[in-house]
């Protein structure tokens, strides 16, 4: 295992950054970089740092050719509890009673959540605790996703005023519309069974197994082609946008152009000659 520190502006809230811990972790696991939300005494909220923190790391791992996956998770109690309420909150003492910076703050985090799902890497999220607001919109927003069996998932936003709008984005671009505007529109918790059937995850293991089932699913993934993977990444998400005639004659395009790839001729190559193909990631 390797651990890779990131640029210390993006880890650190603390004026002094010898003295302040990190509040975004990273280790690299082979072809798997592990990112960790290391701000648990606030349940790991999305503090203005560790949003520009992630956001560097999504796009430093992006740019790594020897990573071929991520995970996503937090330090335990809890995964995500969302945006920090409190930070946002003491902006109300700006002269415009905070509504450039919470405009600002909004357009980041929808930035870094994009940034999830166009990077080439596959991202799995790992679930350990509570994932509300944000924090559920960041699950959403992951490729894959593992949760513990005693994990909760919320979108309570309407409990205290404020509707869970940008959340609502990538929820309901993974869930059906009528369980997705049950999460908003109720704000309660939901265990975590009752999230998988959802769609919002893909399994709910035993608490103490969350990270090593993640790792199994990044490691699967880290097995193939990266550029196989980037390309394949790239073209789901664009066609679910898309009308089916128009999906499908994209897809077309896309899977006709793959062929010709150095990776899908020695991949079929070792299909036929029942042999493990060597990637070249080309």
């Amino acid at each position: 295992m390797d651990s890779q520190p990131l640029p210390a502006e993006a880890l650190s809230e603390a004026p002094d950054d010898t003295a302040a811990e990190s509040i975004l972790l990273r280790e690299n696991r082979g072809k798997v970089a592990v990112l960790t939300l290391n701000r648990p005494k606030a349940r790991n909220s999305l503090s203005e740092a560790l949003l520009r923190a992630l956001g560097t790391a999504i796009d430093h791992i992006a740019a790594t050719p020897e990573i071929h996956a991520i995970v996503l998770t937090g330090t335990p109690p809890a995964f995500c509890a969302g945006h920090d309420m409190r930070e946002m909150t003491a902006r109300r003492a700006d002269p415009d009673k905070g509504r450039a910076y919470f405009h600002d703050l909004m357009r980041l985090c929808s930035s870094v959540m994009q940034k999830v799902v166009a990077s080439p890497k596959p991202v799995v999220a790992a679930v350990r605790g509570t994932a509300t607001a944000a924090g559920c919109q960041l699950v959403a927003s992951c490729d894959l996703a593992v949760a513990g069996e005693s994990s909760r998932f919320a979108t309570p936003g309407v409990n205290i005023g404020l509707f869970c709008s940008t959340p609502m984005v990538a929820l309901s671009r993974n869930v059906g519309r009528k369980q997705a505007m049950e999460m908003l529109l109720l704000g309660e918790l939901i265990p975590a069974e009752r999230a998988l059937a959802f769609g919002l995850l893909n399994r709910v293991v035993p608490d103490g197994e969350v990270m090593a089932a993640a790792m199994e699913y990044a490691e699967l993934v880290a097995a193939k082609s990266p550029l196989i993977l980037k390309i394949g990444k790239e073209a789901f998400y664009a066609q679910a946008e898309m009308p089916m005639r128009e999906a499908y004659d994209y897809a077309s395009r896309v899977m006709a152009e793959n062929m010709m790839a150095r990776d899908a001729e020695e991949g079929i190559g070792a299909f036929l000659e029942k042999r493990e193909p060597r990637w070249k990631g080309s």
